[in-house]
């Protein structure tokens, strides 16, 4: 249950989501992992605070987030790791819990003072939100559309590699909506400039919050309609056409581009048994 306001009468522990940057602090075995519950928050652990924030709560438990000094070392039996590589071993609900606190930790540091003006902001009483004191800006967390299409021609799969990616692996593709633009358009405009390529029949599929670090992944599903393909060599340094049984290295489980991937193999499936 989200809530921007703590509860009054809270005598009892609360989880704790603390990050040193975008390092959240874990306790537990590297295959599962846990957040930290404490009776007064990051000082029983010794830490020092340099902002919190409370969320809601989770199953009855109030849950806070905070941030510490940059390269705090973590107590003995817990350490800081990041997001993406806590996926398999924190529970689903706090693992999508940390991507709020992640975000509104990431906005709080971000918005201390007014983009317009320049003057401190303060918090906005009952919403999340911070004002200026001095013109009244008032500042939301930020989101970040972005769509991402899973592109399929007869029995195969439109896959990318991009430039950007740390390991040699290929995923659908993916862009940020621009200023003006509906979802379908941002579809359309991203294909056709990373690859060259038209596509019809778009679809919705699903969406992700990826705070990575603060995008909303809109995913879609599309039709090839036309042109062949001919990489932007900027973003994109190869792509493909690939049939179920014949993928390459992919993203992992954590993110929707995997999603959307799993979906056209099963849909296939029958042709690699």
């Amino acid at each position: 249950m989200p809530a921007v306001s703590p509860p009054t009468d809270q005598t009892g522990p609360a989880r704790w989501f603390i990050f040193d940057g975008h390092k959240l602090l874990v306790q537990g075995e590297r295959e599962i992992t846990d957040i930290p519950v404490l009776q007064r928050g990051p000082q029983d652990l010794g830490l020092q605070a340099v902002r919190s924030h409370y969320l809601g709560s989770l199953n009855g438990d109030a849950c806070y987030v905070a941030e510490v000094p940059e390269g705090t070392d973590p107590p003995d039996g817990m350490r800081f790791h990041g997001l993406r590589t806590l996926f398999d071993s924190l529970d689903d609900a706090l693992y999508r819990l940390a991507i709020v606190a992640v975000e509104v930790a990431d906005w709080d540091r971000l918005h201390q003072f007014c983009g317009r003006c320049g003057e401190r902001t303060a918090y906005k009483e009952g919403v999340r939100a911070k004002e200026c004191r001095r013109c009244g800006l008032v500042s939301f967390p930020r989101m970040s559309p972005a769509v991402i299409v899973a592109v399929e021609r007869d029995d195969k799969l439109l896959l990318a590699r991009a430039n950007r990616f740390p390991t040699r692996f290929y995923s659908v593709l993916a862009g940020f909506v621009e200023p003006g633009e509906t979802l379908e358009e941002a579809v359309e405009r991203e294909i056709r400039e990373e690859v060259g390529i038209e596509v019809a029949d778009i679809r919705y599929f699903g969406s992700q919050p990826w705070p990575f670090p603060d995008s909303l992944m809109i995913g879609f599903t599309a039709r090839y309609a036309g042109g062949e393909i001919r990489i932007d060599d900027t973003e994109i340094v190869d792509a493909g056409w690939f049939g179920a049984g014949e993928l390459p290295s992919l993203p992992g489980k954590i993110s929707i581009a995997r999603r959307l991937i799993d979906s056209f193999v099963e849909k296939h499936k029958s042709s690699v048994e």
